[in-house]
């Protein structure tokens, strides 16, 4: 955790001249944590770094330092990493638990920023935090506002299978995702796009969205423009948990395939199958991690009764609720490497596989 930290102010020119103060760049300070938050604010340092740039990066508000992989290790937010990478002042960069602690609120106070942006911060944000930038926070936030408000927006649309969604910018206010939508952009969803490509994606669309609108946020008008949010059309976005990662294939098909799209990365999804030996009359429970799928266009490939699963055209077949049919084509198993469909099945030695329903 930080503590309260010596300030050392970024502007170009610190003279009291006239001269001097229209030269001064405007303090913004970022807020993100993930790997793709760093799209933003690679966006912003590029930007910043222009001959006729009128603002800085003053400061970073990322998540603090946490143990990842394998090792355990404890190391900073992918923001972090990044900012120090780019040279970014380590004394500049504040990881609080809760963007709520006071030692935090007064260094922004300190800083007078005029704007506060947030990517994928994973923070909430108080009022006191609220009311320091002069004009106040915006989010990038990859909706299509007032859809899928919450934690998760990009892994919900996918799994409910939306043809559209997009990115959004955003007034930040108290309530969740509800604030004035300065602009957004929409963006054409493929049938077997994954979360972490979307997100990539989104964020990039976001980056380009918040540069073209910051001259507008910064000179005060964008508030006259920003459009308020139907509230009656909101839908809400909570939280991925990890008992959520289970497939049942007493779904149809094309579910089971939009919840393995939308649950890529993390935490996944999981199924269990049952490994028969027909030859020693063995029989043993396998949980087997779904990578990759596709809806097959072919129904009926095989028995609709059958919970055996067969193998063609490179992929393991399993039949789904209504007859529907889900190819498979990478899996793991545990402690193991990803692998394709064809060596998975070579690797059962004749054995069946049956679905647990």
């Amino acid at each position: 955790m930080n503590t309260t930290l010596l300030l050392r102010r970024c502007f170009c020119c610190s003279s009291s001249s006239p001269l001097a103060s229209s030269l001064k760049k405007k303090p913004l300070v970022f807020l993100g944590s993930p790997q793709v938050s760093t799209k933003v604010l690679d966006a912003l340092f590029n930007a910043s770094q222009s001959s006729n740039s009128s603002f800085e990066v003053a400061a970073i508000v990322t998540q603090p330092p946490s143990q990842k992989n394998r090792g355990r290790k404890v190391l900073p937010s992918a923001v972090a990493q990044y900012a120090l990478d780019r040279g970014f002042s380590p004394n500049l960069i504040f990881t609080p638990e809760r963007a709520s602690e006071e030692w935090l609120l007064a260094n922004l106070r300190e800083l007078e920023p005029e704007l506060c942006i947030t990517a994928a911060y994973g923070n909430i944000l108080s009022t006191k935090f609220l009311n320091i930038p002069k004009q106040g926070t915006v989010n990038i936030h990859p909706s299509l506002l007032p859809l899928y408000r919450g934690a998760a927006p990009v892994q919900r649309a996918l799994q409910d299978g939306v043809n559209e969604t997009g990115v959004s910018l955003a007034f930040t206010v108290r309530a969740l995702d509800a604030g004035p939508v300065i602009a957004s952009q929409r963006f054409r969803v493929d049938d077997n796009i994954k979360a972490p490509d979307l997100l990539d994606v989104l964020f990039d669309l976001g980056s380009k969205l918040l540069l073209h609108e910051l001259p507008s946020i910064l000179d005060g008008t964008a508030r006259a423009k920003a459009q308020p949010q139907d509230d009656s059309k909101a839908t809400l976005a909570p939280k991925i948990v990890q008992e959520e990662s289970w497939l049942s294939f007493d779904q149809e098909a094309t579910i089971l395939h939009n919840k393995v799209r939308a649950f890529a990365g993390w935490p996944g999804t999981r199924a269990k199958f049952q490994v028969v030996d027909a030859e020693n009359d063995q029989k043993n429970i396998l949980d087997l991690k779904i990578i990759t799928t596709k809806v097959s266009s072919n129904s009926g490939v095989q028995n609709a009764e059958s919970d055996y699963a067969a193998f063609k055209n490179g992929a393991l077949i399993i039949t789904c609720a209504g007859g529907t049919v889900l190819e498979v084509l990478e899996v793991q198993k545990p402690g193991k490497q990803v692998v394709n469909a064809a060596a998975f099945w070579n690797g059962l030695r004749g054995q069946k596989l049956k679905a647990c329903r």
